[in-house]
């Protein structure tokens, strides 16, 4: 009889437990995301990230490359998918794929930068960032269309630099928690991260 009281004592535990790590009832890919590895607490947020592959011929039909993101704000509030999933068709040529990625809660998603790993090439064409927010959703499309360069983070800073004036340090480096798993690159005509 001492179990059946355990087992209704559980009970609501088990269930909060199934509630928490049930999927969502949305067609996106749940992506985990780690947040910028400052050390401190802050609000987390799940941003909502499509993607669309390149339909031109330089896009491969079907990509088993691995593919990470990473973007935020001008105050480096950041959010990184270490690889997206990218089986039962995601990433495939002219697809447009919807991923959940969360992350600290941002100001407006002002940089974005993706970077490939593997054989195929695979060629973005545009990823759009929703980012919930008080007055609605903020939305950030950043453009690309050429296949990525393998092991290189190429992407988009459109944050606001700040001012020698305001005795900030204009410089844009990335977080190291967003870069680890980078390795060393070439420098291209494309806008590489770090």
């Amino acid at each position: 009889m001492a179990d059946s009281g355990l087992s209704r004592r559980l009970a609501p535990l088990l269930l909060a437990l199934a509630v928490l790590l049930a999927p969502a009832r949305c067609n996106s890919a749940d992506v985990a995301a780690t947040a910028g590895g400052r050390g401190t607490t802050r609000r987390t947020c799940a941003y909502t990230v499509k993607v669309k592959t390149s339909c031109g011929a330089a896009s491969p039909r079907r990509t088993t490359d691995a593919v990470s993101l990473a973007f935020g704000d001008a105050y480096r509030n950041e959010a990184h998918a270490p690889r997206l999933p990218n089986g039962g068709g995601a990433l495939d040529r002219c697809a447009t794929d919807t991923f959940r990625v969360t992350g600290p809660c941002g100001y407006g998603v002002c940089y974005l930068y993706l970077r490939r790993s593997g054989r195929d090439g695979w060629a973005p064409d545009w990823v759009q960032v929703v980012q919930p927010g008080a007055a609605g959703p903020i939305t950030a499309t950043f453009y690309f269309g050429d296949p990525l360069l393998d092991g290189v983070w190429y992407g988009h800073d459109r944050c606001p630099k700040a001012s020698a004036a305001a005795g900030s340090s204009a410089t844009t480096k990335p977080s190291a928690a967003a870069v680890a798993d980078a390795r060393p690159a070439n420098k291209s005509s494309a806008s590489p991260r770090g």
